[in-house]
């Protein structure tokens, strides 16, 4: 008898994600009070989002900007929708909104929250809101590599960073009330278990909830301590995290920043808010 050969298991890559030929802008919403700074983290990940997902049109708007220099949101919704608008009158008109904003922040903010949402209200642009980028294992990459980065955590192996004297208790610092703090926490879960220490969560925003979980962390055995800000970048106030750092007596590694996972999680939420994902894919990339 004479056997077929077996089929051997397909391993050609997935599709990769196109736009449809018209596709909303997307926004990206930065906090915080705009600088130099935070233009240019906002840049490089607008750069890096264009570089995964070609014809992006990638915009950015300062939650608190004035300007020509740092545009703010509502303006900068505005510009989108006006841009539809004549597009849509000189050709056939095309259904959905003129702009996806995505929120530059870990987790949520419910001040910062209202305040974009009523931008979006004031620009009548009919701007889509998308989540927050976090919880996501994404962040938990990111918070170790940073950690690694600050000799706080044992080495990163794709990174190759090594601690010679890892911390062994890490304090989660987070913005934006009860639902930042329990967002922070479930990031904090999977950064224990990445690390093998106990993680906690607590706000950076509240006088005192830094040094109460620092001693809440050496009650319970640890005594080499960090500070890692589940925060972007932007909306850190200045100084605020060095004061956090000293007054809790523990080392501090950097905010989360442009790394290239957030510009994936940017994307991944301004795809989820738009309808197409890996395998649903099907459109033509813009020229």
């Amino acid at each position: 008898m004479v056997r077929s050969p077996r089929r051997r298991p397909s391993r050609r890559r997935p599709d990769p994600l196109a736009l449809p030929e018209v596709a909303p802008a997307l926004v990206l919403a930065v906090p915080g009070t705009p600088t130099l700074a935070s233009r240019s983290l906002a840049e490089e990940l607008s750069n890096l989002a264009r570089s995964e997902l070609p014809g992006l049109d990638a915009r950015i708007g300062y939650v608190y900007g004035d300007g020509d220099e740092f545009p703010s949101l509502e303006a900068m919704l505005a510009q989108a929708a006006a841009q539809k608008t004549q597009e849509d009158a000189d050709g056939p008109t095309q259904p959905g909104p003129a702009a996806i904003v995505v929120p530059l922040l870990a987790c949520p903010d419910g001040t910062l929250l209202r305040r974009i949402r009523q931008a979006v209200t004031n620009s009548r642009s009919g701007a889509t809101l998308a989540d927050v980028l976090g919880p996501h294992p994404l962040l938990t990459e990111a918070l170790h590599v940073r950690l690694s980065e600050a000799g706080l955590a044992r080495a990163d192996r794709a990174r190759l960073f090594d601690a010679a004297q890892p911390a062994d208790g890490i304090i989660l610092a987070t913005i934006g009330g009860e639902k930042a703090v329990q967002s922070a926490g479930i990031t904090g879960m999977l950064l224990s278990a990445r690390l093998a220490v106990p993680v906690l969560a607590a706000r950076l925003d509240e006088e005192g909830a830094i040094s109460r979980a620092a001693k809440q962390l050496r009650g319970s055995g640890s005594q080499q301590l960090a500070l890692a800000p589940y925060l972007i970048g932007p909306e850190i106030p200045d100084g605020l995290l060095q004061a956090a750092a000293a007054e809790a007596g523990c080392a501090a590694a950097g905010a989360i920043g442009p790394y290239s996972a957030v510009a994936r999680l940017l994307l991944s939420n301004y795809t989820a808010a738009l309808g197409i994902t890996q395998q649903q894919s099907q459109g033509v990339p813009i020229r």
